[in-house]
């Protein structure tokens, strides 16, 4: 699957290089010109990196490198400003690399590479994606658009259960075994009913449980 990289930059000459350069690497960029586009893109996207220009027509990048820390995004600035409090302020708040330009396209290139890389070692340790929802195994948190939610140990077991096995339809027995061996507590059939709903109700769109009727259930 391809990484997809929100491209932040003002410069229509190097946004222009930049796009052709990346979708030849078969990423997935996606561009905005401005922190308006910035964060709309963001509420409606998910992206696995973040190249930020620090000054934009109407703002800063530093605030859309905020928001992006909600999402646990990695972000490269890409800039002119080349002050070294600002660059030393960057990294406290959260960037993982600082190009100043004029840059050369294939040092970019291969420390994009070497942060996705680095980035999905990571994720595959301690987070699991499912829809809109991420799960922080390491810290046993669950997050929707950013926003953590809260659930009881029995919610957040089913919904691992559902993450190990997407696209996959499990029956209601399945998943009762699955509890059961993992918490050693008995949950009845009807019970699983009221934990699907509220599980349903906490994470909202962020995850689509589907309900077959007279099987079971499956999250794509």
């Amino acid at each position: 699957m391809s990484n997809s990289i929100l491209l932040v930059e003002d410069d229509a000459t190097i946004a222009s290089g930049l796009m052709y350069a990346l979708e030849k690497e078969e990423y997935l960029p996606f561009h905005c010109k401005n922190i308006e586009a910035a964060l709309s893109a963001i509420q409606s996207k998910q992206f696995d990196l973040a190249i930020l220009d620090m000054q934009l027509p109407d703002g800063s990048g530093t605030e859309v490198s905020d928001r992006l820390k909600k999402y646990g995004t990695p972000v490269i600035f890409l800039t002119i400003v080349d002050d070294e409090n600002e660059i030393v302020r960057s990294f406290e708040d959260g960037a993982v690399d600082y190009i100043t330009k004029p840059f050369r396209l294939r040092e970019l290139l291969a420390r994009i590479k070497r942060t996705l890389n680095v980035n999905e070692e990571k994720d595959s340790s301690q987070t699991v994606t499912l829809g809109k929802t991420v799960i922080d195994t390491a810290a046993g948190k669950v997050y929707v658009d950013g926003k953590l939610i809260e659930l009881t140990a029995l919610e957040y077991r089913l919904l691992l259960i559902f993450a190990a096995n997407k696209s996959i339809l499990l029956t209601r027995e399945q998943i009762l075994e699955k509890i059961w061996d993992s918490s050693g507590n008995f949950v009845e059939d009807n019970t699983l009913t009221v934990y699907i709903k509220r599980l349903r109700e906490k994470l909202g769109d962020g995850v689509n449980i589907q309900t077959v009727r007279g099987i079971g259930y499956r999250v794509d």
